[in-house]
């Protein structure tokens, strides 16, 4: 049993989603948390993370770190999202069984789904079929995790579970145009656009695929809430149900902001998936459901960003 003194190791603390779920974990009283910063503690050395698993001997293991970013640093740095992706969670995942780690949560993404899989996108349909291009390494280094997890709950009965995430945006997000996902870079766009730097805003894309979006501190609510549970499936969607497009997300920050910019677009730019929306029955089955509504999520990011950028 997991209870508020049982050893918890979050991989990735300093991450959105490792600072996510170390702020809902101390909030909710839990007391023996363990992190690492990775200049202290590379986790794509095999044999450092074996023996830092080895002195620490967490009882929960929670793998939130991770090689991220938008669709043009995927595109660029495919090798690196592949094999630190791979790594980390190679190391993670056969040191916390060797271990013997009694519940660990691993994080993959909706990128993991076919490009051409039917929507709303259920369980069922992953390895099921051709990844999108712009993100295809990233999404091979997630399905790994995916079936490294699943392949020792077969054999050995181990608790290793995997959350699937739709969009996420929040706290400690990277707001940098570049190299960030769409909703980080469209606030830092239209904060620019706000103070005068910029005359338009211009999107990537034609504006038009559609996405599901969930604010971090809900995933985090759900981490914890899966550690505690005892679940049959292996893989778990987690998210709103609900996806709108690029241009409808810009226009809702603008309502936000009480301003009225124009927009361009740049088609020379990748749109990515079409659309992209899970199905997330199984989660509410188990009694779980996202709580965080677009307007205020959209409140508590950009203030986030205000004061810290």
């Amino acid at each position: 049993m997991i209870s508020k003194n049982s050893k918890i190791y979050i991989a990735g603390h300093n991450g959105m989603v490792g600072s996510a779920i170390l702020r809902i974990l101390k909030d909710k009283g839990y007391k023996n948390l363990i992190y690492k910063n990775s200049n202290k503690l590379d986790l794509r050395d095999q044999d450092s993370t074996y023996k830092f698993l080895k002195k620490k001997r967490p009882d929960v293991v929670f793998i939130a770190s991770a090689k991220v970013g938008g669709i043009l640093v995927n595109q660029k740095n495919k090798a690196d999202f592949i094999s630190d992706n791979l790594s980390i969670q190679n190391n993670l995942i056969i040191g916390s069984f060797k271990y013997k780690v009694k519940k660990l949560i691993f994080f993959s993404s909706s990128c993991a789904y076919p490009k051409d899989a039917p929507r709303p996108l259920k369980e069922r349909y992953l390895f099921n079929g051709t990844l999108e291009e712009t993100n295809a390494p990233y999404a091979v280094a997630k399905l790994a995790g995916m079936k490294l997890c699943e392949s020792y709950n077969n054999q050995y009965k181990t608790d290793f579970k995997t959350l699937v995430p739709c969009n996420l945006y929040g706290d400690n997000d990277n707001f940098n145009e570049i190299s960030s996902h769409f909703f980080p870079a469209l606030i830092r766009k239209i904060e620019n656009f706000r103070k005068g730097k910029t005359k338009i805003i211009k999107l990537w894309g034609n504006g038009k695929a559609k996405r599901e979006l969930m604010h971090v501190d809900d995933l985090a609510e759900a981490a914890v809430y899966f550690m505690k549970k005892k679940i049959k499936n292996d893989f778990i969607n987690i998210g709103t149900g609900k996806q709108y497009s690029i241009i409808h997300y810009a226009k809702k920050i603008c309502k936000y902001l009480d301003i009225n910019p124009k927009f361009e677009f740049d088609l020379s730019k990748p749109n990515g998936m079409k659309t992209k929306v899970l199905d997330v029955s199984v989660a509410k089955k188990y009694g779980w459901k996202s709580k965080i509504t677009l307007k205020s999520g959209i409140e508590r990011t950009y203030n986030y960003f205000i004061r810290n950028y």
